[in-house]
C-alpha cells in the first residue's frame, strides 16, 4: 500500500465534504429554492430528491432512510401554503411563451417538461384568438408573410418560413395562413375576429 493511502486512510472520512442532509436542512434548501424561483411541484421534488443523491440522508426520528418521505411531504406542505402553485405557474410559462411567439406545441411541452399535470395543462391551452396573435407576434418579429423586408417572397423562402413557425410550435392551417398573407391589415382583423377573441391576451405590438 502506498503512503499516499495510508495517509488518506489513518485521516478517515473527509471532514470538508458536505455533509448528509438533515430534515431542518432539507427545509433551508427548499425555502430558498421557493423564494429564487418560481416553480412547479414537480420541479421542487426533482431538485431536492438531486440534492438528497448528492448530500445523501442523515435519517430522523421517524424513521427515514433515504428521504423520500420527507421530501413528499414538504412539497406538499409548500403546496398547501401555495408557495409552490403550479396552476398559476402554468398560465405564467404559457403566457411568457405566447408574448414571445411560440405557439400552443411549444406551451404544452413545456408544462409537461415541469411536471404540470396534463389536466391542468388542457385548461391552460391557449385559445384559437392567443394562438392567432402569437403567431402574428412570431412573424412580426421574424419578418414573416407580409412583414417581410422585400414585396415579393420567393417559395423557397416561404416555405423557409413555414418550417419556421412550425418549430415554433404552431398549427400548420395558422402558419400557412400568415406566410402565404400579403397583407398585414388583413391578418391584424383574421386575429381580432377569432372565434373566442373576448378571451384573447392582449400582447400589444411586438
Amino acid at each position: 500500500m502506498s503512503d499516499n493511502r495510508r495517509n488518506q486512510q489513518s485521516r478517515g472520512p473527509d471532514s470538508r465534504g458536505p455533509q448528509p442532509l438533515t430534515p431542518s436542512r432539507l427545509e433551508e434548501l427548499a425555502l430558498a429554492y421557493v423564494a429564487r424561483f418560481a416553480t412547479t411541484q414537480a420541479r421542487l421534488r426533482g431538485y431536492l430528491q438531486r440534492k438528497l443523491r448528492e448530500r445523501g440522508w442523515a435519517g430522523d426520528e421517524e424513521g427515514s432512510e433515504d428521504g423520500s418521505a420527507p421530501v413528499e411531504e414538504l412539497v406538499a406542505r409548500y403546496a398547501d401554503k401555495g408557495y409552490v402553485d403550479d396552476a398559476s405557474w402554468a398560465r405564467m410559462k404559457a403566457g411568457s411563451l405566447l408574448r414571445r411567439g411560440y405557439g400552443a406545441r411549444r406551451v404544452g411541452e413545456a408544462l409537461g417538461q415541469a411536471g404540470v399535470e396534463e389536466a391542468l395543462g388542457a385548461e391552460t391551452r391557449p385559445g384559437i384568438g392567443e394562438q392567432r396573435q402569437a403567431a402574428l407576434v412570431l412573424a412580426r418579429r421574424r419578418r414573416f408573410g407580409p412583414f417581410a423586408m422585400r414585396t415579393a417572397v420567393d417559395p423557397k423562402t416561404r416555405d423557409k418560413q413555414l418550417a419556421a413557425m412550425l418549430r415554433a410550435g404552431h398549427p400548420l392551417d395558422i402558419a400557412r395562413r400568415i406566410v402565404e398573407s400579403e397583407d398585414a391589415d388583413a391578418l391584424e382583423e383574421w386575429v381580432r375576429d377569432s372565434p373566442d377573441d373576448s378571451g384573447a391576451m392582449e400582447f400589444g405590438d411586438y
